[in-house]
């Protein structure tokens, strides 16, 4: 059972001057440096909410169009779609199952278990040059991710972050896309209240907080969907107590969820 919040405030501080990222580059050494100019010093219990784009992207989760072969399950759902079937395929590749189609969108379950709309893969944000064909997957492993981000940053400022990397998704029952939690080390991303007692003492029996979603969330006002180029938040003051869990936990099995 996790202990009680205790807080009355937080700030959350979009981070400025972080360059366009090319794959290669030093995620640690970039966010540190935006910190630095902003002369913020990062204290234990403080958390970085970083853009699934820019870790991609570092990562070089990037795929030309040019070098992927359609299959012809992706032509066909090429056809009713309206969309490149080379594109679809990637969809496919990147996905364990297809849910349904609605618009433009195939919605799948991704090969990490996230429910979302084209397996995560698009092309707004990222640099095209000479390759029109580019889009851009989800990082391998977002929870590794944000663990290699973590060590990196404890070990520049000699403090305890958390770490979350966010992603903007749709919901099956509300207009609108919302942050959501990919990755996430150093924080309690899904946090067990059963057995804490509500106002009035009675113990709450089946409450669990999606904590890194709820944070991813509230970052992704600072960050925006278009063409703020704010990829990093800083928080502090969140003051949030439990045990560190990954943003796999936040991922509903299949046999508990009602909708498949």
């Amino acid at each position: 059972m996790t202990k009680a919040l205790s807080r009355s405030s937080m700030t959350l501080t979009g981070l400025e001057g972080i360059p366009l990222v090319a794959p290669g580059d030093d995620l640690a050494a970039i966010i540190g440096g935006a910190l630095d100019r902003m002369n913020i010093a990062p204290e234990p219990g403080d958390v970085l909410v970083v853009a699934q784009k820019i870790v991609s992207k570092a990562e070089n989760r990037y795929r030309i169009l040019a070098d992927v072969v359609a299959s012809e399950r992706a032509k066909d759902f090429a056809k009713i779609l309206d969309k490149d079937a080379r594109h679809i395929e990637l969809i496919l590749e990147e996905s364990s199952d297809v849910l349904r189609q609605a618009g433009q969108a195939l919605i799948t379950v991704h090969r990490l278990g996230f429910v979302m709309a084209n397996a995560g893969i698009d092309q707004s944000n990222i640099e095209h040059g000479e390759e029109p064909g580019r889009v851009l997957l989800l990082p391998e492993n977002p929870d590794a991710s944000a663990e290699a981000l973590k060590a990196a940053l404890d070990a520049r400022y000699g403090t305890d972050l958390g770490v979350i990397i966010n992603d903007s998704f749709g919901r099956a029952w509300r207009k609108g896309v919302v942050g959501v939690a990919l990755g996430a080390a150093g924080f309690p991303s899904l946090r067990d209240m059963v057995g804490e007692p509500d106002l009035f003492g009675r113990a709450l029996r089946i409450t669990e907080h999606a904590a890194a979603d709820e944070i991813a969330s509230a970052a992704s006002l600072l960050m925006g969907q278009a063409a703020e180029g704010v990829p990093v938040v800083h928080i502090r003051g969140l003051n949030l107590r439990g045990p560190s869990a990954p943003a796999a936990a936040l991922v509903r099995p299949k046999h508990q969820d009602v909708f498949r």
